[in-house]
């Protein structure tokens, strides 16, 4: 799986929301933060708006909030938000793909993968990261011998 900078920067940001949650963040504040360039995290904080993923406040006390606890708020539906669906083949979904001859059964891979991927940005939210308070399962895969190695 790739991250975009489009997804690696709304995660970053939406991390900086779930800490100040209750309080709004300016997208100043947010950049500075995490050293990111204010106006491509503009158009990032957009799109999590239009998901509804952040609601914007105006006026002098205005920027961001999270319009829900970071506690609700998967790592996988701000991917989403910013980049589409989490796992694809060639801009496509992978149950929408289909294979001949000796590649027939590839679809099915592709499905798992995107399964593997999703249980694992779905089943860890904001608050998680935030805390370092990583579910069990996700410290196990991080454990693994190879897991640190680059392949």
């Amino acid at each position: 799986m790739q991250i975009s900078a489009r997804g690696d920067y709304a995660v970053r940001a939406t991390l900086e929301l779930a800490a100040a949650y209750p309080a709004t963040v300016s997208a100043q504040a947010l950049a500075d933060a995490q050293a990111l360039p204010r106006k491509f995290l503009e158009a990032v904080l957009a799109d999590l708006r239009r998901s509804g993923v952040v609601h914007a406040v105006r006026g002098a006390e205005g920027g961001y909030v999270l319009t829900q606890a970071p506690t609700e708020v998967t790592i996988g539906s701000v991917l989403r938000a910013v980049d589409g669906p989490l796992a694809g083949v060639r801009g496509h979904r992978p149950e929408q793909t289909s294979y001949a001859g000796t590649a027939t059964h590839l679809p099915e891979l592709w499905v798992a993968v995107r399964a593997a991927v999703r249980n694992v940005l779905d089943e860890v939210c904001l608050a998680e990261v935030v805390t370092g308070d990583l579910p069990a399962r996700i410290k196990e895969l991080t454990a693994g011998p190879d897991a640190w190695q680059p392949r």
